[in-house]
Parts: structure tokens; sequence; C-alpha cells
């Protein structure tokens, strides 16, 4: 095909979308089944509802083709799982007694059977859920839910292509199952995965899919050559296949580098790739091995990641170098929209003018439309919204909201001495135990209570007017005093005031750093029905006044139990919000280190003794390439030890992790220089305090032995087996006992019950470490 040709071939395409629909009705629906108020039918009905809304929306904004099978109940790697028939064992009985049931206790666990464990999908705020693999894995394809939902968008008269998670990237992401040898490798198992595959393509094909696409993200990452292997391995033998769709081979969120020649040279008809942010690489390594001839290939110019609106003639230059490398260009975002909300015409308290600079997922689908339309069929086709997008180009880049010389100024000025503590760790952990006299394996919480129904209704009545401000803040006091309450009579050494203030523990300080904007509609999925909202990072950042001093100084007022402060840390502020894009994450950093940095100080001079700054997001952002983590971990623990290094030396700084593999980051976390480091551990059974251990961890750590992400209610003797685990990687003299994460998302009835297990399961231990 010729480049002019390929031009006008050029259609309008996207990987995936938001699930939740406009007002969060899948959320609804599905907490409803969970309480028993919605039953399975009609949940499957308001699901396809959305669906089909869905669809429609794309087909109607000018999609050529629509995805299907990207929609989830809770995850889309879980859904592999059941295509592929990968049902973990304990899970079995209850997937067959009930599918729908038998999915949930997968993904959330029951009281006597455990969930699946649950990490981060790749760099991004998506948490999916671990396959659990083993040498006696069987599998078998079962791809009702894929064929049904193809036939949905087929009935509708709508080009559809499915969508599925690849077979080389699922054995990436699988672990080995608990009882298998550790060092057991799931890619091993790629030979008896393949024909599933080549089943459930075959039944697309029947369904009458024309193109089915298989992401491949873990190719964007390093692999190794037995890895390649694999992946060529598995695109030669479903590209001989028979009976097939065409083949959209798809990588997003980075480069694929060595893995490109590997798809280019595969009998497959296309590949999808990332041109944005690292990815631009794409398009020089994409000419190097010769482009694409006789292919399809889909270019992702439009960011599917951020909300930034596209800067329209940059992706038409990138996207006209692309059609003399392949055989027909299509555009696309660089990965699914589900990693932004839904759509920005529903924020009613950001400023027109700031609005026109944000695009969410229906602005994106338009940008992609437009794109493809002056592809295909010139510029002068899209003149007017050419004039418009540069317009707000400018105007985003001018707006005094952007640029704030005294901010720029103080950053500039910092010095590696602010990035240090007056004593090393080992020098000042004697004057902390001192000034907390507390008992060996001290127990405490992350730092979030439930956040009940009254607590959410007095905010709302807050915002609408039907309560004033004295009529808040005494409902926050009465919430505080009861956690306070509840946490002494538990027996909880070091407390929390329970931040009942807090909507989000990124949102609530966004709200007051200048240079923030926070939506009110503007909801992502972090992992099943959790929804955030993540606020857009739009300017220079400071904090004109005190955040969290008044509600933590009258929680200590309540108690002679040490009360931590508790802040959200720098890179959690940037991976938790929409971040700029004009200029480097570091300096961004920076600017929030030195804000935060002043609320750290003000908290301690006002009596704090323990101050926890989280950062569940350093191993989140680690850059998916090798080669490109070293300067991330230089600027995103010195923004860390920045923000901690001016407390005195008997001030204990404790951080907190969760979801992620810590493997990569013990180092970083050395780095960080905090006292006490709380991490996950009770799905991946104490891994994380062996790899401190590994590592020759030195400092305090208390790895989680409960799942707040599961209902269920662990007895006191599986939290001490827990803890007897982590004694055995770290000494008990730098143990702590806490649960994984916040307590945020549970109700009381199982908080209570599990913190007083947790309690019980610290004084038991501590017994036998006494011999009493």
């Amino acid at each position: 095909m010729t480049t002019e040709s390929a031009a006008a071939a050029a259609r309008a395409t996207v990987y995936g979308y938001p699930r939740q629909g406009r007002n969060r009705e899948l959320k609804k629906a599905i907490e409803g089944y969970w309480k028993g108020r919605v039953t399975a039918d009609a949940l499957r009905d308001t699901a396809a509802g959305l669906r089909r809304d869905t669809w429609e929306q794309l087909a109607a904004a000018g999609l050529h083709e629509v995805p299907t099978g990207d929609f989830s109940y809770y995850d889309h790697v879980l859904d592999t799982t059941v295509m592929v028939g990968a049902i973990p064992a304990r899970h079995r009985a209850a997937v067959e007694e009930d599918a729908v049931a038998g999915y949930f206790a997968m993904a959330r666990g029951t009281q006597d059977v455990a969930p699946l464990e649950m990490t981060k999908w790749f760099d991004t705020n998506y948490h999916y859920l671990v396959p659990e693999l083993g040498p006696d894995t069987v599998f078998r394809a079962d791809s009702a839910k894929q064929v049904a939902e193809l036939k949905e968008a087929l009935a509708l008269d709508l080009a559809a292509r499915p969508v599925l998670v690849g077979p080389v990237t699922y054995l990436l992401l699988a672990k080995p199952a608990p009882g298998v040898d550790p060092d057991f490798v799931p890619l091993t198992l790629l030979d008896r995965l393949l024909p599933v595959y080549a089943e459930v393509l075959s039944g697309l094909r029947a369904a009458g899919a024309e193109w089915v696409q298989l992401d491949e993200p873990a190719l964007v990452q390093d692999r190794t050559p037995a890895e390649l292997n694999a992946a060529e391995r598995a695109y030669r033998d479903l590209g001989a296949l028979p009976d097939r769709p065409k083949l959209l081979v798809a990588s997003y969120f980075d480069r694929l580098g060595e893995a490109l020649p590997v798809l280019a040279k595969a009998p497959v008809e296309g590949l999808a790739l990332d041109f944005t942010g690292s990815a631009a690489a794409n398009l020089a390594d994409l000419a190097a091995v010769g482009g694409l001839p006789g292919k399809r290939l889909v270019a992702g110019v439009v960011d599917g990641r951020n909300i930034w609106v596209n800067d329209l003639e940059k992706s038409l230059a990138t996207l006209g170098t692309l059609l003399g490398l392949a055989g027909r260009v299509d555009v696309s975002a660089s990965s699914s929209l589900l990693h932004v909300p839904l759509d920005a015409a529903m924020e009613r308290d950001i400023a027109p003018q700031i609005l026109r600079w944000l695009a969410f997922a229906q602005q994106k689908t338009r940008e992609i439309v437009t794109l493809a339309k002056g592809l295909a069929q010139g510029t002068d086709t899209i003149a007017a919204e050419l004039a418009a997008n540069r317009a707000d180009l400018a105007s985003r880049a001018a707006s005094p909201i952007t640029h704030d010389p005294a901010v720029r100024a103080r950053a500039a000025a910092v010095t590696a001495a602010d990035t240090r503590r007056s004593l090393p760790y080992a020098e000042r952990t004697g004057a902390q135990r001192a000034r907390l006299g507390l008992p060996l394996l001290p127990t405490t919480t992350i730092g979030s209570f439930p956040q009940t129904g009254d607590l959410r209704a007095a905010r709302a009545d807050l915002r609408a007017g039907r309560i004033d401000t004295a009529g808040y803040e005494e409902r926050i006091r009465t919430e505080i005093q009861q956690v306070i309450s509840f946490q002494e009579k538990t027996g909880l050494d070091v407390l929390v005031h329970g931040e009942p203030e807090r909507n989000d523990m990124v949102q609530y300080f966004a709200e007051r750093l200048t240079g923030y904007l926070a939506t009110q509609h503007g909801w992502v999925q972090s992992y099943g029905t959790r929804y955030v909202r993540p606020p857009v990072l739009a300017g220079d950042i400071s904090r004109p006044e005190p955040m969290t001093v008044r509600w933590t100084t009258y929680a200590q007022s309540l108690t002679d139990r040490p009360v931590k402060g508790m802040l959200t840390g720098p890179v959690t502020m940037l991976a938790w919000s929409f971040v700029r894009d004009d200029q480097p994450l570091a300096d961004t950093a920076r600017q929030v280190a030195l804000a935060l940095r002043e609320e750290v100080n003000d908290l301690e001079a006002a009596g704090t003794s323990v101050v926890q700054v989280d950062e569940p997001a350093l191993r989140e952002t680690l850059p998916l390439r090798a080669a490109d983590r070293p300067a991330y971990l230089e600027w995103a623990t010195e923004a860390f030890r920045l923000t901690t290094g001016g407390v005195r030396p008997d001030t204990q700084i404790h951080t907190h992790m969760c979801y992620a593999e810590f493997g990569d980051v013990v180092q970083a976390i050395d780095d960080l220089d905090a006292d006490v480091i709380s991490l996950e551990a009770a799905r991946s059974h104490m891994q994380v305090a062996r790899e401190l251990a590994a590592q020759g961890y030195p400092r305090e750590a208390g790895p989680g032995v409960y799942d707040i992400h599961s209902p269920r209610v662990p007895s006191a003797e599986e939290a001490a087996e827990l803890l007897r685990a982590g004694l055995q990687a770290i000494p008990a003299e730098r143990l702590w006992v806490n649960p994984d994460c916040g307590l945020k998302t549970r109700g009381w009835p199982e908080t209570r019950a599990s913190l007083e297990n947790l309690v019980t399961a610290a004084r038991t231990v501590r017994a036998e470490l006494s011999g009493a």
C-alpha cells in the first residue's frame, strides 16, 4: 500500500475504556450484589447496559472500531485467569457452584479462603490479581465472556475487536502458587497455554471477529533472550493457526526495544505501539527494523494515561512519518483509556479556560477521531480544530498558574544538607526508643480508619450547605474521640487519629496546596470497586497554611500514647495525580517535598513524636526499563529526605508502601532514611520480610499481618503465624505489627475484630519471646 493509500485508510480506535459508567453505576451494582441487595441477574443487566452505552457513544463519536472484552467486573487479568481455566484449587468449588460468587471470592477472598494476591499493573495505580500457577496447572479454555461481549457489540451493527491479555504477558505476570517451589517459572507453561489461546481465537473467529488484539505490555520491560524466544515462539505458533482472526499485538507504557524486531517479524497482521513519552523511541526503532510493510499499525499518539490536551500538530507529524513505515496506519490512544476519567465536561468547579487544557476519555476519543480525519482527508478538514488546539496550548504555557517565581527560587536554593537528618539512623534510634517507651513488637495501624456513610454524608452536607463548618467539625471531633478510645481499649501502642476529615490521601493535600486542581467527577479505577479522583498537578506548588496539625494535635490531647502525624509523600503525590508534562518530574517532586517539609516541621513543633510519610507509589513509579531507574530513584529518595530531613533525632519518621514488588527497590527504601517502614505482606506470605533480610535492611519494619483488601477477619493465630514468619527474617527488636494498609475501605465490625486479633497475636508472640 502506498503512503497516500495508507493515509486514506486511516481509522480511529481505542484499546479500552473506563468501565464504571457516568455515575459509577457498576461500582454501586457490584457492592449491592456483595451486600445481597442486587441479584446476579440484575448485576449482569447493569453491566450489559454500560457496555452498550459505551460502544454506542464511541461509535457516535466517530470511532471506526470499538473494543470488546476490556470490560470487567473486577480485573481483566482475573478475567484472563477464568478464560484459560487457571482457577486456584481453593476456589474451584466456589466457581463451579456459582460463577459470579466464585469470581469475587478469587478477587476478595471469603472468611475461609484467601484471595489471589494483588499488585500494581506495571507503573500505573491500577491493581491486578496475580495468577497462581505451578507445574501441575491444567489450562482449559472458557471464552464465554469474551464471545458473549463480542456478539453484543456485533448485534449493534458495530465493527468490534476483542481485546485479550496476551499469553506471554499473562505468564510473565504470574507467580508460583502457594506450596509450589518459589523458583518455578510460569513461562515454562507456554506450550501448555498456547493451545488454549488457539481455541479461544477460533471461538472468537466463529463468533464474527475479524481482528483480535493480544496485549503484551510485559514486552516493553527488559527481557531475557529466553523470554524473547518465548514471545517469538508464541506468535509464530498463533500466527500459523489455520482457523483464526487477524491478530493485532499491542504494547504500551514504554518502548518495545529488543522485542520490536521479534514482533515485527512475527506472522501477525498488525502491531499497536505507544508513541508517547519515553515510548516515542518506538518511532526510530520501527524505522530501524524496516517498518511493517503490508501490515496494520495502530499508532498510540494520544496519551492514554494523562489528562492534558494533545498537541495535534505534533501528533500529525508523527503519524505522517509512520505512514511510510506500515501498510496501514490507524490512530489510537497510547494505552487503554481505563487510566483516565470519563468526561471533563462534567467538571463545574474548574474555570472554563483551564478546563480547555484537559482531556478525559471522551475528549481523547474526539482527539483520536480528529487526528484520523486529518490523516485520511488532509489537515484542511480539521483547520478549526488545529487552531483551537494551538490556542489552548498557548494559554496553558502562558498562565500564571503554571509558573510561580518564588516557588522556583526556593527549589533552586535546596542544598544536599537539606536532605540529611542531623544524625544517622544508628545514632538516633536510641533517642527515639527512650522518648516513645514502646514494648517489643509494637502495634500500630497504617493511618486511616473506616470511612462510614455518616462521615461521607457529613462532607456532602457541608458542601451542600445543609450544615455549617462548626457542625461538620464537631462531627469530626466525635469521630476522632471514638477512634482514639477504641485504639486505647484494644491495646494498640502507637495510635492514629483515623483521618475522618480526609476524602483521599492525595486529594486532601492537593486541595490545600496551590498549583493543584481538584475534580468532582474525575473517577479512575484503582482496583475492583475502589475508585479515586486523582487531582491535577497544574502549576508550581506551595503550602499556604498547615494542613494536618490541628486534628493531629487534637487527637494527641485525648491520649498519653503517641499519635502519628500522617502525610502523603512527594512521590505518591505525583504518582496518584495527573502530573505536569511541561517540566521534569524531579522538579515537581522537589516543589511538593518543600511544601510537605513545612508540614512535618510544624507537626514536630506541635509535639508530634512520630510522623508517617506514606510512599506507597515509590515502586509503582519505577521506570519499566532498568536503564532509566537510577535517575528516578535518585530524585525520588531525595524528595523524601527533603520532606523529612529537618526533624530532631528523637522524632521517629515512618513510611508505608503497599501492593508492589519491593525486591527492585530495597536499596532505595534504605536510602529514604526513614526509621520505620510498614509494607504489605499478608497476601504474599511475608515475602517482603525475606527480601528486606536478604538485602541486609538495617532499620525497623512492619510487614503487614492483616490483609485489608479482603472482608475476611484473620484469626489471632493466623496473624501470629505471619508474625512468627516475619521474625525469621527481621529481629524482634526491629519488628512492628500492623495491617497491610489503611482501613478506610473496611467496615467497623471487621476492623474491630481484626485489630483485636492483631493485638492478641502480638501479645502471644511477645510472651513466646520472653519465655512466659
